[in-house]
């Protein structure tokens, strides 16, 4: 499998990253563990979780995905893995955090308490690359880029990157770390999918310019893009069959993904995947890391049976031709998740 720079850094990952948000909760240990070892041997040496997983967040389950994962990191070759993290940004409406109770921000006290705590459950010294998970654009730039510089001069971190992050917040924290001469952010993990192109607006101009990596999460838009929410369809265990039932923010999420544009859009995308021999999943993946801004994509499973599909998209390249059929789709089909 082929490897890239994570922005300016010096970590080079493969070019799909192994995603763990559902170990601990639609994926028992026994199957995160055979997932991880999979996506070992597939190649894979790049893991992304988070101090609020598994998903969908629940105090009973909070950080139980990081234990998961340093359990079976603990007998790997530690030099040879990369190790991805993220600290909790503030709770609000659509998002709360189960670790402090929810008092989370991207403040000094918060980001040590959170990188100490995820090191532990991890079971190592150091993270290869640290995120914060959604923005807090309350707390002053200064102070968590200050805060973050020092743990990576602590030897704790090895490179930090942003989530969920703005055109204006990811300028604006790479405005303080150039002012106070300190650690930038190299990569920003945001959504990204044939079915959501809105990072491309904006955000990818700032990654060119400024060299961030483009990380993205969700290629299959939520799963959509396999088709299996096709025709009103709520298959037993998927995540949005799930979030739709729960109603409120939960089913709001869900309709973000699975909504009528969505489902068009995916029907179209689906009849490429057929004319190339290839799974929906497939070509979902191989598209999403086509792109200069990007250094890997982030995908997730809770089933084992799940991976010979994503795997596949390592060794699939799209000519410019159809690169051109899908962005034509995606033009007249504006952004189905609005």
């Amino acid at each position: 499998m082929k490897q890239r720079r994570l922005g300016k850094s010096p970590i080079y990952v493969s070019e799909i990253c192994m995603g763990t948000m559902t170990f601990g909760s639609a994926a028992d240990e026994a199957m995160s563990r055979k997932i991880l070892d999979q996506s070992l041997d597939a190649g894979i040496n790049f893991f992304d979780t988070a101090e609020n997983y598994p998903v969908p967040p629940k105090p009973e389950w909070a950080g139980d995905t990081e234990k998961i994962f340093g359990r079976w990191l603990k007998d790997k070759d530690r030099d040879s893995i990369i190790v991805a993290t993220k600290v909790s940004g503030p709770s609000h409406g659509w998002i709360r955090s189960s670790q402090r109770a929810g008092m989370t921000a991207m403040d000094r006290h918060n980001i040590v308490r959170a990188l100490d705590a995820s090191l532990k459950r991890l079971g190592t010294d150091y993270i290869d690359l640290y995120q914060t998970h959604w923005p807090d654009h309350g707390t002053a730039y200064d102070e968590t880029m200050e805060v973050l510089d020092e743990q990576i001069r602590a030897g704790k971190i090895r490179a930090i990157g942003c989530s969920n992050e703005t055109s204006w917040g990811l300028m604006k924290s790479l405005e303080a770390s150039e002012r106070l001469g300190v650690a930038r952010y190299c990569t920003i993990q945001n959504n990204f999918s044939m079915n959501n192109r809105r990072f491309e607006d904006e955000l990818a101009q700032v990654c060119e310019k400024e060299g961030v990596s483009l990380i993205p999460y969700s290629p299959l838009a939520g799963g959509a893009l396999s088709g299996k929410y096709n025709d009103g369809a709520t298959p037993e265990g998927a995540r949005f069959s799930s979030y739709l039932k729960m109603g409120g923010r939960q089913k709001k999420m869900a309709e973000r993904f699975v909504n009528p544009k969505s489902e068009e859009s995916t029907k179209r995308y689906m009849e490429i995947a057929a004319e190339l021999g290839v799974s929906p999943v497939t070509l979902a993946t191989a598209w999403s890391k086509q792109h200069d801004f990007v250094a890997s994509t982030i995908v997730g499973a809770t089933h084992s049976d799940q991976l010979p599909d994503i795997f596949a998209a390592a060794d699939l390249e799209l000519d410019k031709d159809m690169m051109k059929r899908i962005y034509k789709i995606s033009r007249e089909i504006m952004y189905p998740m609005g």
